[in-house]
């Protein structure tokens, strides 16, 4: 317990965060539905969040090398706050788009110096409790952040004022620890070739993984409010995808250490179009069957990312761990970034079935290229330890990188 309690500010900074990054996503759409803005435009919003996130990525490493971690992250989560609060000021899609590259910079920059000064003060021994707790907080969070959207009014100012607050809060912890910064570490190279020329099949399942986390997330507001979800039950309904991922995590892991990881890759694409599939059959059946099967959903396309991951870095050595987390964060960002955008055209076009259609056909491709790859490549014989990899930043490589050591 203490020393749970030594990382507490940290944690807590973390959970605000959560809270606030994570509900503006699913207001935006709602709002942007409200203020008649094209499904387009709404679609805009979530690639224009994860542009953010990519800059900010790149861009804290070497602003902490600049001003230290506590100014960086004074930086950012006042970047953040500025986006929230403007919203209601300016009601116009490109606008919040500028606000919501300014969100995903709050959301990368502050993950990237809570990531780098957990990874200073962990010790080997307890860096397991660490990142067991670090997990939970955030997940744990993530599900508070989508249940908000069923109490905060769409496009009104104290719902974005709210979410500023929680932002601006998320400040105090961190800054008025009494703990001494660390030293700041090396921005981690960034060379999205090595996780190519490392793992083709593994740039393919993070890339999926992008595309169906931020189609999801993003724009699922859309497919509830297009069929009939009021905000309450979207709510629930993306929560129950949130809480389907965090549940697949133990048996994936387990199966993922025990078979051939592309067989689980596989084998969770095509559970995933399955799952896609009951989604769109069960829309008329009632709102706990959608529950159900968001849930599911949530299952079996949440974990394709850290299996993906753990399949890369089985053709690792340690010295390469944290520039391949890096660059598959990279890859992520890329699909991340395509997708909600794309999404929305597709559910503007063809309906809001058209959603689960798109991640279907993402998975689809990874089922075909993960069987060929199979036929180029023999497995390898020494595989890493799974390990479940948050998508926050680039400095979770370091967090994780002795957990991937092959015991």
């Amino acid at each position: 317990m203490r020393l749970i309690l030594s990382f507490s500010s940290l944690f807590l900074s973390v959970a605000l965060l959560q809270v606030s990054s994570g509900a503006v996503g699913p207001l935006d759409a709602l709002s942007g539905l409200t203020l008649d803005f094209s499904r387009a435009q709404i679609g805009m919003l979530g690639s224009a969040h994860f542009t953010g996130f990519f800059i900010g990525c790149w861009w804290a490493p070497r602003l902490m090398g600049t001003v230290g971690h506590s100014r960086a992250f004074a930086v950012f989560t006042a970047l953040g706050a500025i986006g929230l609060l403007a919203h209601m000021l300016v009601i116009n899609p490109v606008a919040w788009a500028i606000m919501r590259v300014a969100s995903g910079l709050c959301v990368a920059g502050c993950y990237t110096v809570i990531e780098a000064w957990m990874n200073a003060r962990v010790e080997n021994r307890t860096r397991g409790r660490v990142m067991g707790s670090y997990r939970m907080i955030d997940l744990g969070a993530s599900l508070v952040a989508q249940l908000m959207i069923g109490v905060l009014e769409p496009a009104h100012y104290v719902s974005y004022n709210i979410l500023a607050i929680a932002c601006c809060a998320a400040i105090l912890p961190l800054v008025l620890t009494r703990s001494s910064q660390p030293e700041t570490p090396s921005a981690p190279r960034l060379r999205p070739g090595k996780a190519w020329r490392l793992s083709p099949l593994a740039v393919a399942g993070v890339v999926v993984a992008g595309l169906t986390s931020a189609a999801f997330r993003m724009v699922g507001p859309l497919y509830g409010q297009e069929v009939g979800l009021n905000p309450a039950q979207i709510a629930w309904f993306l929560a129950a995808f949130v809480a389907g991922g965090a549940a697949a995590q133990v048996p994936t892991g387990w199966l993922a250490d025990k078979y051939d990881r592309r067989w689980v890759l596989i084998w969770l694409s095509i559970a995933a179009i399955g799952s896609c599939t009951l989604t769109v059959l069960v829309t008329n059946a009632g709102v706990n069957f959608v529950f159900l099967t968001a849930a599911l959903f949530g299952f079996t396309a949440f974990p394709v990312f850290s299996v993906a991951a753990a399949h890369a870095h089985d053709f690792a050595d340690n010295s390469e761990r944290i520039e391949l987390s890096a660059a598959l964060m990279f890859w992520f960002a890329i699909g991340a970034i395509a997708s909600p955008l794309a999404t929305s055209w597709l559910i503007e076009g063809f309906g809001p079935k058209a959603l689960f259609a798109f991640i279907a056909t993402g998975h689809l491709v990874l089922v075909v290229f993960g069987l060929t790859r199979m036929r180029v490549r023999a497995t390898v014989e020494t595989r890493t330890p799974y390990v479940y990899a948050p998508r926050t930043s680039f400095a979770i490589g370091r967090l994780l990188a002795r957990f991937r050591d092959p015991k």
